[in-house]
């Protein structure tokens, strides 16, 4: 049957009123992302109480703008319009984030913007005090507004599943659960191997005292290296480093201190993963989904495969260990052998989960996804918190923290309200594996492109197979255009198995 004219040029307008509106609240959330940056990189300290307010109207106006009955009356009528595959991706997104946005009251969602806004410097004093109880009662009253929020989203369903589909919609829990079940029973295994192992890695290629300046240098020579682009990013410094922007202005922050030299450079390279991500997306998408972000399992993918496929590979510390050499000369006589394996040591004692190497560093997303389970369901008070957290250390790495500022307050994203968030980090290690061997199968061993510092056809494999994309595929369908496979963790465990086996001759 042949389109008729008139209803086509119908649809294409109502398809333009509705992107100019989605534009519109594309770009009050950016102006958030700024305002709640600047919060944690350079905001005066007695700002909060003026930021918190300045979050909580944006988040309003975002919402009244998303849940408006003019959007509702737009989706409708683009239900059964003859789009193009993109636009009905477009559509697909803003009408799961309508559904669920218009399913929860405009009170409770100013409510959870002010108190998560509010929320930070608590914690921040909590963390630098080592009091719990100071950041109790706001962790309690989060707890009890996104168990809120969660009901009013889906009454029938999991609450923690509800808030772990706000950040990845299209992975449902049972993965996630089925990925961290066995991550834990298969790591345990290879990491009670490696403890029993007699081979004796270099651990100390990186002790000493280095200077904050010279360390913000090397990372911006680490940035260089792998080809940030400056003219649309900035380093700063943050407790906890995190990026966040568009495709025109991702920006990174790391951290710095004396002692750990090793952990900024892995901490920066991190980052740039995620901030190369955003600056990959297409700029023509810009406000709209096909110009965001395809949620955190994906993102954190791209954070885990450059810091450790190539940031902790033995090529890259053949190519980079000179250049640190020439800002830190105590450096001098560290063998790139030596840098490898200290970048790779696996530790089970670590309390901290950004410290933590690659294969224990599961365990501890195990722990807090437990944590957080039984914080939702409302099988653990709050005030159990730091004796169940200090309970499951003990008994998944053998090691008690003495404090809870090195144990339950060490991660900002509670003061979020940032609950179903943990595991997407798993998610996004073992989606790392996948990616980067598929991009290896295309592309051919990536060895000599990392240790000669080049790095183009990776990341161009990366843009064409993952960042171009946006939000235009579900996670599943990306993974499988990506990688021609559905998800899985075998490439993860394959990797681990091969690369720890050698380093610790098992």
């Amino acid at each position: 049957m042949a389109t008729d004219p008139a209803q086509s040029e119908r649809a294409d307008d109502t398809y333009d009123e509705f992107e100019s509106r989605v534009e519109r609240i594309s770009n009050v959330g950016n102006a958030a992302g700024i305002l709640r940056w600047d919060q944690e990189v350079v905001m005066p300290e007695e700002g909060t109480p003026a930021r918190a307010q300045q979050l909580s109207t944006l988040s309003s106006i975002s919402h009244e703008l998303l849940t408006a009955d003019e959007t509702g009356k737009l989706l409708e009528e683009l239900e059964d319009a003859d789009l193009t595959d993109k636009q009905v991706a477009v559509v697909r997104e803003v009408r799961r984030r309508y559904d669920r946005e218009t399913s929860v009251p405009q009170e409770l969602v100013e409510e959870i913007s002010e108190t998560t806004a509010n929320a930070h410097p608590t914690w921040k004093e909590a963390k630098e005090n080592d009091d719990f109880e100071t950041f109790a009662p706001t962790l309690e009253k989060l707890v009890e507004l996104k168990r809120e929020y969660a009901e009013h989203v889906d009454p029938d369903a999991d609450p923690y599943a509800v808030l772990f589909s706000e950040y990845e919609p299209y992975l449902d829990l049972e993965t996630a659960e089925r990925v961290l079940e066995r991550l834990r029973d298969e790591l345990v295994a290879l990491i009670e191997e490696i403890d029993a192992s007699e081979s004796d890695l270099e651990t100390d290629a990186f002790s000493g005292e280095f200077d904050d300046d010279d360390q913000e240098t090397l990372a911006r020579d680490v940035l260089d290296s792998l080809g940030y682009d400056w003219d649309r990013g900035r380093l700063d410094t943050a407790p906890h480093p995190f990026s966040s922007g568009t495709q025109f202005d991702a920006r990174v922050t790391t951290r710095f201190e004396e002692d750990d030299l090793l952990g900024s450079i892995t901490s920066t390279i991190h980052e740039f993963g995620h901030a190369n991500y955003t600056l990959g997306l297409p700029d023509d998408g810009y406000g709209t989904p096909l110009g965001e972000s395809r949620d955190l399992s994906v993102h954190e993918s791209q954070s885990r495969l450059w810091e450790n496929h190539v940031g902790r590979s033995r090529p890259f510390w053949e190519q980079f260990l000179p250049i640190a050499r020439e800002r830190f000369p105590e450096l001098e006589d560290v063998t790139p052998e030596e840098a490898y394996e200290a970048a790779n040591q696996v530790y089970d004692d670590n309390l901290i989960r950004v410290e933590a190497d690659e294969l224990t560093y599961h365990l501890h997303i195990v722990i807090r996804f437990e944590i957080e389970r039984e914080l939702i369901s409302g099988d653990l008070e709050v005030a159990d918190v730091p004796e169940v957290w200090n309970d499951k250390y003990e008994e998944y790495l053998g090691v008690r923290p003495e404090t809870d500022a090195e144990g339950c307050l060490q991660d900002i994203h509670w003061s979020h309200g940032s609950f179903g968030y943990f595991p997407t980090y798993s998610l996004g290690s073992v989606l790392a594996a996948q990616l980067y061997a598929a991009a290896e199968d295309d592309l051919g061993d990536l060895t000599d492109d990392i240790r000669a510092g080049e790095f183009d056809a990776l990341n161009g494999w990366l843009r064409e197979n993952v960042h171009q994309h946006g939000c235009r595929y579900t996670t599943p369908e990306l993974i499988e255009q990506a990688t021609g496979e559905p998800f899985t963790a075998d490439y993860f465990l394959e990797y681990v198995e091969e690369k720890y086996g050698k380093l610790y001759g098992l």
